[in-house]
């Protein structure tokens, strides 16, 4: 984790040239951000969180990713009232994120199926270069000029009138994470009247069906198709199914936005349905923060990010935050949040947002409906082996499958030789592990994949992919990486009896990721 103690006693305070050189508007409101001072959301599985089945509630936030959490800690002060010397309290014991960091959430709203625990992560490719029938570069409009005063700290928000202005081209999107056991539910923007979406990735990730509702409850429930995904910078792009004369929102242009604009939040809060409005203004531009995804230990660093006190909630991840004309100039991505009655709770009830710079979030999306993949922009949804390896770096199958016991998700139960998965079950770490050095150690197969067409079970082990060696489960994701749906490749695999094989599989269409 590459961050730096932020919280503390005594405080932190910056210049205002560490913010790009704008000014700070007074001292009410929080210090601007600094690259020296990463945030951390963190995702997944923390340290304490409750087990499998528990579904969300009161004071039991549900975070997006291969988890559920429990308790999330909230920091920092809603609007102002802090001045120079402004610092976070302390996070729970047990619940600090690494080297000190604060511990931030995606806001989307994940429940696991009860008694359905996330599984080990599914093996399948990526960066289909398909391009998306009848969409183009095109049909994503740009930025535009911000309405005149809508920057200024003085200028009223009539928050019903910019309510009523966003609301007809907001969705709400469930997504069926059929692989990890959850549903995810959040939010989208609509773009253009034959039904673009914009929303978060992280509201997509893993899904194997989308469903999206107008959030005015008016006209019918929608089939989404992932029109592509930029993991690192949290963005995708939805088709709505038979979809026209839709609403889209106006959007405003996140460059021209400064310190002290008032904006209203619109997001599916808490997976209610409909768009919950939260008002506040724009108190940090720029800001640095740090994705954390505690049960696969990866992170994700997301930049030039606006930050706003108004209060954010989980569902609201991929929905709106508009000026005072009703112009969307940031897409919601991630708060902290104070919860009433947790031990993380100071009494001010405050958070702090975060939302994509809508220029940016615009422009992954322009480049998506071209059809143009890049190193991080994926087109379409990627091919699927199907098979589930360890959350491990190491090489050493034996070593794979001690490393997933661990994890806490997994027992050594010593899957049945026909044993397959049929999405969300938990993946029985082998006893029997094939006798070889080096590979990626298959710890659960999916039905009807191409895996268990070719006779694979749990124990065996994949040591190359079209004569590319697979030397880890990670290597085994970035190989097949290169491939498409419908695509056929040969796959080199040793059983739990050391019997090697070479099989021709073709890939299916997996799950967004």
């Amino acid at each position: 984790m590459r961050e730096n103690e932020s919280d503390g006693a005594g405080g932190w305070w910056q210049s205002p040239e560490r913010d790009g050189g704008t000014r700070r508007p007074g001292p009410d409101v929080p210090p601007p951000s600094d690259s020296d001072y990463p945030d951390t959301i963190a995702f997944g599985t923390p340290p304490g969180s409750p087990g499998p089945g528990n579904q969300a509630g009161p004071g039991n936030q549900a975070g997006y990713g291969q988890g559920y959490y429990g308790n999330q800690a909230g920091y920092g002060n809603q609007g102002g009232g802090a001045g120079p010397g402004w610092a976070m309290p302390d996070p729970p014991p047990g619940r600090r994120s690494p080297r000190g960091g604060r511990l931030l959430v995606y806001v989307a709203v994940a429940a696991l199926a009860a008694g359905i625990g996330a599984g080990a992560t599914v093996a399948f490719g990526g960066h289909s270069t398909a391009p998306a029938a009848g969409v183009s570069s095109s049909d994503v409009p740009g930025p535009h000029d911000n309405a005149s005063g809508s920057g200024a700290s003085a200028a009223p928000l009539n928050a019903e009138a910019v309510r009523k202005k966003v609301d007809p081209g907001l969705v709400d999107i469930m997504s069926n994470l059929k692989f990890n056991g959850e549903t995810a539910e959040g939010t989208g923007m609509i773009i253009s009247s034959s039904g673009l979406v914009l929303t978060n990735n992280h509201v997509i990730d893993g899904a194997t069906s989308v469903r999206a509702n107008l959030a005015t409850n008016s006209g019918p429930s929608f089939t989404a198709r992932v029109l592509g995904y930029d993991a690192a910078d949290d963005v995708a792009l939805l088709q709505l199914q038979g979809a026209s004369g839709l609403t889209p929102v106006t959007f405003g242009n996140s460059s021209q936005v400064r310190l002290g604009t008032p904006v209203l939040a619109l997001g599916n809060a808490e997976g209610h349905g409909g768009a919950k409005p939260a008002q506040g203004i724009i108190n940090a531009l720029d800001r640095s923060i740090q994705a954390s995804d505690e049960g696969s230990n990866s992170t994700e660093n997301l930049k030039h990010m606006l930050q706003t006190n108004a209060k954010i909630e989980q569902g609201d991840s991929g929905g709106a935050l508009a000026n005072n004309a009703g112009q969307v100039i940031g897409m919601i991505t991630a708060a902290n949040t104070n919860t009433p009655g947790t031990s993380s709770s100071s009494g001010s009830g405050g958070s702090l947002g975060f939302a994509i710079p809508i220029n940016s979030a615009l422009a992954i999306a322009r480049q998506i409906a071209s059809g143009q993949p890049s190193a991080t922009v994926h087109i379409g949804l990627p091919g699927f082996l199907g098979v589930e390896v360890a959350q491990s770096d190491s090489s050493d199958p034996q070593k794979q499958a001690a490393d997933e016991a661990q994890t806490g998700r997994n027992g050594r139960t010593g899957a049945g030789i026909n044993a397959c998965s049929t999405g969300g079950q938990r993946a029985g770490v082998p006893v029997h592990v094939a006798p070889i050095a080096a590979g990626a150690l298959i710890v659960g197969v999916v039905c009807d994949s191409a895996a268990q067409s070719a006779g694979m079970v749990p124990g065996d082990v994949i040591t190359s992919v079209n004569r590319q060696p697979v030397t880890t489960p990670g290597s085994l994701t970035a190989i097949t990486g290169k491939y498409h749906p419908g695509d056929v490749v040969s796959v080199l695999w040793v059983n739990r009896n050391g019997i090697e094989r070479t099989t021709k599989m073709r890939l299916g269409e997996g799950p967004a990721r």
